[in-house]
């Protein structure tokens, strides 16, 4: 008689095997790692966490194995097959699979030592070449070795394997039972798969940024399996918005950011602003959806924000400055790694993640302590991995907070994120500058607005009612920071991370990328309106410009307070748009056309026929800079040296 449910305990048996053989696999990495470097990290308990985000990938890539097998055992259990040869075939597909997949982490292992990456699409680049890679690895006695070592654990494995399906299928006799015990285990079975598959029961499934927990970027790359990364590398690649871009030949675009290293500097401004906020601390508030349209900057009458405006009014405010897309995760890359949107390439997302040399490691260089806070999930658009891998000390996200605190969708309302973000530089400005980055949420729909705080909107309409309270949220911030013994000592900058599509002229409407820029520090930075043109990505050189800092070469912007923007230049999604404080040129990357517009007579007269000259000065300058930081991006320039 058979044992109930047998050849679903052959499946069960299987997955914990494989976890353990994919265990053993992380920590001969692990192994190797320390062996090549001067020694051992000091992990301590820290390690631990590594392994349990092993478990959870190893598992991910485990359910995909098993997802057939499992179907064919539910077709054999529900069709009552009694065919020794059809379990025969699942266990020898079983089988099959896995090796497969543990040869990818066999040979990940010399790999990760070496680029200290895991295996990614670019690797199939070697096929092209696959006598000269094949002959390389046969001829290194220490790749020899991880093969031989391969060999060896899969023999073990077959064996094993042999066991179990010995134990739980091949020497039971094959009857039936009733349903009633069948269909449960079934149901529940395909249940697990599918939460195995999405690796979480979060709002976002498991992703390569998921395993990142700590500033190490070994035990933050070691949970990761390679087969999971190698196929989410594929994934990645094969997105239309993720395929490199070829806007404008390479050598002219190298040509336009040797242009732009070579503009003037302005030695008034340098003389005047230059190391003036030096050693303060820095807090960069990047405020969601807050376009110019809704602050004073476009009218008096019209501003939903006084808090922000008497900020403004108190700061060194640019009027004219721009972001670089119209996402939130280009706001984000682009203030603090001073890198342009490249049309609607998700760059935090890629896999392999880029290193991205910006503000992050410069300040942690010059001694500060670094970190990242938002109200709503740390892993929407991969931010805690990305953050981590370049250079935060620590991301605080959803999950960080008090549970009751989290009200909607997206997380804390912004006064309590801002009430942690106060907690945190009352504790760390006692060991020394401190570096804060804040990403506000509330005000992006679906709206959650706060009934037990003393706030009265002015206006009926839900969206304006939330964009009063994002303002609020800001003033309460300020008014608490200013009690702080640490406020005097504080630069604080306020951008959006971008803006709003409201009253648009053109099919590129300017308020998505239009916002407030402002650098406040009342006892350092003398108050005043700026009206040159200013972009996001030029943030991070300004801020380290006033701290005395020098910018990473990387970083594509530049120092306000030093030279003098010509153009401005951004994206939204399918469209690449440049300013000069007077025309807007406008290119539809799907369409591939071009106009050209007198954006500050809000005029709708194309003139990119009648002003050839000045369309290909913004043109080339706009694709230039853009396909420079692509071709950085591909050529891994993008990292700190």
């Amino acid at each position: 008689m058979i044992k109930r449910n047998a050849r679903f305990n052959y499946l069960i048996c299987i997955y914990l095997s494989g976890i353990v053989f994919f265990t053993l696999f992380r920590i001969a990495e692990t192994v190797a790692y320390c062996a090549q470097t001067e020694g051992p990290d000091d992990f301590g308990g820290q390690y631990l966490h590594a392994l349990w985000n092993g478990f959870r990938f190893d598992t991910a890539v485990s359910t995909y194995l098993l997802a057939l097998p499992l179907l064919l055992l539910i077709i054999g259990e529900m069709g009552r097959i009694r065919r020794r040869w059809y379990y025969a075939t699942i266990h020898y597909l079983v089988m099959v699979l896995y090796t497969v997949a543990f040869f990818g982490c066999a040979a990940d292992i010399p790999y990760f030592c070496g680029f200290f990456t895991h295996i990614d699409v670019a690797a199939l680049g070697w096929f092209d070449t696959f006598g000269t890679m094949a002959g390389s690895i046969l001829g290194e006695p220490l790749y020899l070795l991880y093969l031989l070592a391969y060999i060896a654990m899969m023999v073990g494995w077959w064996l094993l394997g042999r066991w179990i399906y010995k134990l739980t299928i091949n020497n039971l006799q094959i009857t039936d039972f009733p349903y009633r015990w069948s269909i449960p285990v079934a149901v529940l079975l395909v249940g697990l798969l599918f939460l195995g598959m999405r690796g979480t029961l979060t709002k976002f499934p498991l992703r390569i940024g998921t395993a990142y927990f700590s500033n190490n970027p070994f035990l933050n790359q070691i949970g990761i399996n390679p087969v999971f990364s190698f196929f989410k590398s594929i994934q990645e690649s094969g997105k239309d918005s993720n395929r490199p871009v070829n806007l404008i030949d390479s050598e002219e675009a190298a040509a336009v950011w040797r242009e732009q290293r070579e503009w003037e500097v302005d030695s008034v401004q340098c003389s005047v602003f230059s190391n003036q906020c030096e050693g303060m601390n820095v807090v960069v508030v990047i405020m969601e959806s807050m376009s110019a349209a809704k602050t004073s900057l476009w009218g008096e009458a019209e501003s939903l924000t006084p808090h922000l405006d008497s900020l403004m009014r108190g700061a060194l405010t640019f009027r004219e400055a721009y972001t670089s897309g119209i996402h939130t995760h280009n706001g984000i890359y682009s203030t603090l790694y001073s890198q342009p949107a490249i049309l609607a390439r998700q760059t935090m997302r890629n896999t392999p993640m880029p290193y991205v040399c910006g503000l992050p490691q410069a300040l942690g260089a010059a001694g500060y302590h670094t970190a990242f806070f938002v109200g709503y999930d740390e892993n929407y658009d991969n931010m805690q991995g990305f953050m981590y891998q370049n250079g935060f000390d620590l991301v605080v996200g959803e999950h960080s907070y008090p549970q009751k605190e989290s009200k909607s969708t997206w997380g804390l309302p912004d006064h309590a994120m801002f009430a942690h973000v106060i907690e945190h530089c009352d504790s760390i400005s006692r060991r020394g500058p401190f570096f804060a980055c804040c990403m506000t949420c509330s005000d992006h729909s679906p709206f959650y607005l706060p009934d037990d705080i003393d706030f009265v909107p002015h206006h009926s309409e839900m969206a304006e009612k939330m964009t009063e309270y994002a303002d609020w949220s800001i003033g309460q911030f300020m008014r608490v920071a200013a009690t702080k013994p640490w406020f005097d000592n504080t630069l604080f900058v306020f951008v959006a991370d971008h803006g709003l599509f409201l009253k648009p002229v053109y099919d590129m409407a300017l308020s998505h990328n239009h916002a407030p820029l402002l650098f406040y520090a009342p006892r350092r930075i003398e108050p005043r309106f700026v009206d040159r043109l200013a972009l996001q990505i030029d943030i991070a050189p300004t801020l380290l410009g006033f701290l005395g800092l020098e910018a990473p070469e990387a970083m594509l912007g530049v120092d306000l307070m030093r030279k003098t923007r010509p153009y401005a230049y951004f994206s939204a999604d399918d469209k690449i748009g440049c300013v000069d404080g007077e025309l807007l040129y406008i290119y539809r990357a799907k369409a591939q056309n071009a106009s050209l517009y007198r954006y500050k007579e809000q005029s709708t007269v194309d003139l990119i026929d009648s002003l050839p000259e000045r369309a290909e000065a913004l043109r080339r300058y706009a694709m230039g800079m853009t396909q420079t930081s692509q071709n950085m991006l591909i050529d891994g320039s993008t990292a700190c040296r």
